[in-house]
């Protein structure tokens, strides 16, 4: 993998992250992220304590870092009758053991973006949760203001099912989010094709309407 930022060709692999990793995504996720995490939130990650994750790293690294971070993914599993989008999925009520997985966190540091990083993270979380045979989806939001974000999600085959108003507070003041959804093992809306069709153009009426934001 090449990029013209980096000084040498990285070789990119994904394990779990552990413990031993916990500094450096803190420090990432200050970095990359408005929002601040709570320690639990790092210590539930590293441990493996409800929440399942992927690491990036770049086995070339120079210095003596080719175990350090360059990309993460973090993710839940959530009972689909208690998520926020149980209204937006077809499913079976007469089976309460269906999930979904949510997407926590997703990040690359810079230096190593526009690598298929991102991409190959997503489809741990996609592989991972195919593999559970209750679950039914992947979700996660996204801030309205991030357009890359938001056209990788879309490259990706996730659907932009809803607009949610004021999600975010961030240095005292409200942002938009926007709720994506990919289906999975027979997971699909309940929406018809009219509806469907509606959200989209709404998405996109929105996005005219929101402006960028740095």
């Amino acid at each position: 993998m090449v990029n013209p930022k980096l000084s040498h060709r990285a070789s990119i692999c994904y394990r779990p992250i552990e413990p031993s990793d916990r500094e450096i995504l803190e420090q990432i996720h200050c970095d990359l992220f408005p929002i601040r995490y709570e320690s639990e939130f790092f210590q539930n990650v590293v441990n493996g304590q409800d929440i399942v994750s992927w690491a990036a790293v770049d086995r070339n690294r120079p210095n003596g870092r080719s175990d350090e971070l360059v990309g993460f993914v973090t993710a839940r599993i959530v009972l689909a009758k208690e998520s926020e989008i149980g209204d937006m999925l077809r499913y079976d009520p007469s089976k309460p053991d269906q999930t979904l997985v949510y997407i926590l966190t997703l990040g690359v540091v810079d230096g190593y973006r526009n690598l298929g990083i991102a991409s190959s993270l997503i489809q741990k979380v996609i592989k991972y949760a195919s593999s559970i045979q209750t679950c039914r989806a992947v979700y996660l939001h996204v801030i309205s203001y991030n357009d890359p974000a938001i056209r990788l999600y879309k490259k990706m085959s996730f659907q932009c099912l809803r607009r949610l108003q004021g999600f975010y507070l961030i240095g005292g003041q409200q942002y938009d989010s926007y709720l994506f959804v990919y289906y999975v093992n027979g997971g699909r809306s309940p929406c018809s094709p009219l509806l469907k069709f509606s959200n989209i153009l709404s998405f996109v009426r929105a996005k005219w309407r929101v402006g960028p934001w740095v």
